[in-house]
């Protein structure tokens, strides 16, 4: 029985009784607006207005918020995307630029970058273990691998002759990424030593995830006391250097 308190549509009983106006209906209790009626069921807006214009719009708040949170980053993609290009562009210059500035580095130049490179990310003797001098190097950067495998070459070290482990979170694709690792430096993965697996933690929130996450690369030198004296060496070399000289 119909509900003479309900508000009644504007139109004659054959037009309600038609499927797209029980559509328009449908539409509009799901939350729908009259522009977005008219365009879904193929009528003028002036059509949708008068089919469901008696009826109130009753739209769910979180699916308002999402829908004018994406509006909003259309537009603001909209009216930032020719200065993102810009940007891009000029530090892609300035890139290119700084790079061909460095050209090739002499053996002088490698050493001392290698050293400060290495004396700031890769593993030191400790107050606690003062002894403790091996040369191992971990990082997640492919760029600063190559370069500290460079240096490795320039003091005389084989890469053959290193150790090569990848720690990467349980999660990831473990296997993959030591094959990616096995490129960027130049041997078989079966040269690898058995792959460190970190435990996943859902509850922590981490940015190093999907396909371009490949974990950390720790290269070893075996054997390396004489070359991590020679390492602090250098560093104490540079920290020391009178400013004076060769004035």
């Amino acid at each position: 029985m119909t509900d003479p308190l309900a508000p009644q549509p504007p139109i004659g009983p054959r037009a309600a009784a038609s499927p797209l106006y029980q559509e328009a209906l449908r539409l509009r209790r799901a939350g729908c607006t009259v522009p977005e009626i008219a365009r879904r069921v193929g009528v003028a807006r002036s059509t949708a207005w008068r089919w469901i214009g008696h009826l109130p719009l009753e739209r769910d708040e979180a699916e308002v918020r999402a829908r004018r949170q994406a509006h909003s980053k259309v537009m603001t993609d909209a009216l930032w995307a020719e200065h993102r290009a810009a940007r891009d562009a000029a530090r892609a210059e300035a890139v290119a630029r700084a790079a061909a500035w460095v050209k090739r580095l002499r053996h002088r130049e490698l050493v001392m970058v290698g050293a400060a490179m290495y004396w700031a990310e890769g593993t030191k003797a400790k107050p606690w273990r003062p002894h403790d001098c091996r040369v191992r190097f971990v990082n997640s950067d492919p760029m600063l691998i190559a370069l500290f495998l460079r240096f490795l070459e320039e003091m005389g070290v084989r890469r053959e002759a290193l150790r090569y482990r990848v720690s990467i979170h349980e999660s990831a694709d473990a296997a993959a990424a030591v094959i990616w690792w096995a490129e960027v430096v130049g041997v078989s993965p079966g040269c690898f030593q058995p792959t460190s697996l970190k435990r996943h933690r859902p509850a922590s929130v981490r940015r190093n995830t999907g396909e371009g996450y490949r974990g950390c690369l720790s290269v070893e030198v075996p054997q390396s006391r004489h070359l991590y004296w020679k390492i602090e060496g250098i560093m104490k070399g540079m920290a020391d250097e009178d400013p004076s000289r060769g004035r």
